[in-house]
């Protein structure tokens, strides 16, 4: 389904930067008309994944409950048709946040706040941009983001995002964007299809995916962890030619991988394949400005 709902290639935002915008509570979660897709995706992984996408520690219950309390209030007072889950999962007293997860097309964290750090203490994450969920499970963020280029122990950017949990209000959740190109559109992309090379040989627009990762930060009132929600879209790169905007659109998506420098190219998984894609979002943009 084309959508392009969010376009944070296109300029809106810079690559590997924290780029947190204030969120209001009304757009925290935004159900469409994909859910159904999404869902019965999460209920497949629960039934072959489980240990993948799922991970809480011992004392988070009341977290989790939190969070579930807190969806439920949400999509009842704003998207009332979507409130009921389509199926709850198949075991017979699912944990909190996995009965939460259900809820909407959503991945979510909970964080919480020890001496060393904010840690990952449970997580239902079923679509995964190329991460796993089980080597964050239990580890402080600067550790989470240690192979991310300026996002590691020590550097300006780890300690900013510390403060920024650490300062974060109930009254003031944020959000962000993210970005990444792949070869497939699967929704559910773990860190071992991320390692495999992609095909060699020339390609097309239609053979390559951008997904966009609308993220938000939540404070839990109750709790003081920090609920960290992950809403994954995917769209074929050549549905910018069906954009209001697609010519310029094109023009700095290109710019964008150009600026990218060969750590955060490699990250990205584009090493070989940035150029040409750039070359072709180029060539797209031309086809679409006025002779």
């Amino acid at each position: 389904m084309t959508r392009l709902t969010y376009t944070p290639y296109g300029g809106s935002t810079r690559p590997f930067t924290i780029g947190l915008m204030p969120l209001d509570l009304a757009r925290w979660i935004e159900p469409d008309s994909d859910r159904a897709r999404y869902i019965c995706e999460k209920r497949r992984l629960i039934e072959t994944h489980r240990d993948e996408i799922f991970v809480a520690e011992g004392e988070t219950a009341e977290a989790q409950q939190e969070v579930l309390d807190l969806l439920q209030a949400h999509l009842a007072d704003d998207h009332p048709a979507r409130a009921r889950s389509i199926s709850d999962a198949a075991e017979q007293d699912p944990p909190p946040l996995l009965r939460a997860g259900l809820l909407v097309q959503d991945d979510l964290v909970i964080m919480r706040r020890r001496e060393d750090g904010w840690h990952l203490v449970a997580g239902f994450v079923a679509f995964p941009s190329s991460w796993s969920l089980q080597e964050k499970f239990g580890r402080p963020m600067q550790a989470i983001h240690a192979d991310v280029p300026g996002f590691g122990e020590g550097t300006r950017n780890a300690a900013l995002i510390t403060r920024i949990f650490d300062s974060l209000q109930v009254s003031h959740p944020v959000e962000r964007l993210n970005w990444s190109v792949n070869v497939t559109d699967d929704l559910f992309l773990p860190l071992s299809k991320h390692r495999r090379p992609p095909p060699a040989g020339p390609f097309t627009l239609a053979e390559r995916f951008a997904r966009v990762e609308r993220q938000t930060l939540r404070k839990l009132p109750k709790s003081g962890d920090i609920l960290f929600t992950i809403r994954v879209y995917v769209d074929p790169i050549a549905a910018i030619a069906h954009h209001p905007n697609a010519s310029k659109l094109a023009v700095s998506f290109a710019a964008q991988l150009d600026g990218l420098d060969e750590h955060q190219a490699a990250y990205k998984g584009l090493t070989l394949q940035r150029a040409e894609l750039a070359a072709k979002l180029r060539a797209l943009a031309d086809t679409l400005s006025p002779a």
